[in-house]
């Protein structure tokens, strides 16, 4: 890839944002998030296969970074519920343009595997 003088080098720093910003379970938390906040168990439920230890990592790692809020609300009994921040509101465009990326490629991918693995057996 030619860089330009106004693109960033790829460096230590970088992989390790983009590795606690964009893994598996905080790419479909970010995404639960942009449709609007929600409670702990609604994001578990609302996410096939993700544990609670792993929700709340990626909750935890996502807040450290800024891209989520944890904000207590009033209510009988206190409840915290988890909102996209303004920082988080930032990646919503990248997230579209992934999610529509691995939608239209999905299919070349799978052809691409099913040549390797046949060629590998």
């Amino acid at each position: 890839m030619k860089e330009t003088a106004d693109q960033a080098r790829l460096g230590p720093e970088h992989r390790e944002l983009l590795g606690q910003v964009l893994d598996k379970w905080s790419l479909e938390v970010l995404d639960r998030l942009c449709e609007r906040p929600r409670r702990f168990n609604e994001l578990r439920k609302a996410i096939p296969g993700l544990t609670q230890k792993s929700l709340t990592t990626t909750l935890r790692r996502l807040e450290r970074n800024g891209m989520v809020e944890r904000v207590v609300v009033s209510t009988r009994p206190v409840g915290v519920e988890y909102r996209i921040a303004r920082l988080g509101k930032t990646l919503q465009d990248l997230i579209d343009a992934l999610l529509s990326w691995s939608a239209t490629h999905l299919p070349e991918v799978e052809r691409a595997r099913e040549r390797f693995d046949a060629a590998e057996s």
